[in-house]
């Protein structure tokens, strides 16, 4: 299989909440993805639809990551490499916005695993849009610490189960931040168990005007830097 069928990102309400577990910290560094964790929003509410998966690195894990973590080299020795999962995951993300938590690291990433299949498959902002959650609440609380565990704290979200950094957890967890900094929440639910009418689902908020859609640029020397102290310190 030479190529992937390309898909332009489209104009829905369709948004997935992302997140990655890696190796270590810089792609160029040789780091892989080790774990992602998705789960998709639609009109602003959670559809119960998630993707998860455990990747084979083909290399060591750096202790201080597996600290972060948990996730050890030999949980992941029987599981799938990138090249067993890829098309499934670009499948799931493509023609979505992306919702991430300090986006270059994880885009990063991503384009880093895309580039070494060899099968001149599209970078991440070819099949998707992307908003960065960090950039926001940097603009939304200037000079305040912007970390998921402390906007957990300043939107009072419970993040009790985050003992470790989990994609697929911590996903969740950004998917009810994110909502509550874009317009508030009273609950949130799957849309999938509340009819329409249901008072108890998720209300309907709109999006704040004056956030931007986000152009996606990859990591730089001072983004890694940042990532080091979100990576050691959250």
């Amino acid at each position: 299989m030479d190529s992937h069928p390309l898909e332009k990102p489209v104009k829905s309400g369709r948004q997935i909440v992302l997140d990655t577990e890696t190796t270590g910290i810089d792609p160029k560094l040789g780091h892989r993805i080790i774990e992602i964790g998705c789960v998709e929003l639609v009109n602003r509410k959670l559809t119960g639809n998630t993707y998860h998966v455990y990747v084979n690195p083909m290399r060591e894990i750096e202790q201080e990551a597996i600290e972060v973590h948990g996730i050890t080299n030999q949980f992941l020795a029987d599981k799938p490499k990138f090249a067993e999962i890829a098309d499934d995951f670009i499948d799931f993300i493509k023609g979505a916005e992306l919702i991430i938590h300090n986006a270059p690291f994880d885009v990063g990433f991503m384009d880093n695993e895309f580039a070494l299949l060899r099968r001149k498959l599209p970078k991440t902002e070819d099949i998707c849009s992307v908003l960065d959650t960090l950039v926001m609440a940097r603009r939304m609380r200037p000079g305040q610490k912007n970390s998921l565990d402390m906007l957990c704290k300043f939107y009072n979200v419970d993040n009790s189960r985050r003992t470790y950094h989990g994609a697929l957890l911590d996903s969740e967890i950004l998917a009810e931040v994110y909502l509550y900094m874009t317009g508030g929440q009273t609950k949130l639910s799957l849309s999938a168990n509340n009819d329409a009418g249901n008072s108890d689902g998720l209300e309907q908020v709109l999006k704040l005007t004056n956030v931007p859609k986000l152009k996606v640029i990859h990591a730089t020397a001072d983004d890694i830097n940042k990532e080091r102290e979100l990576f050691v310190g959250t």
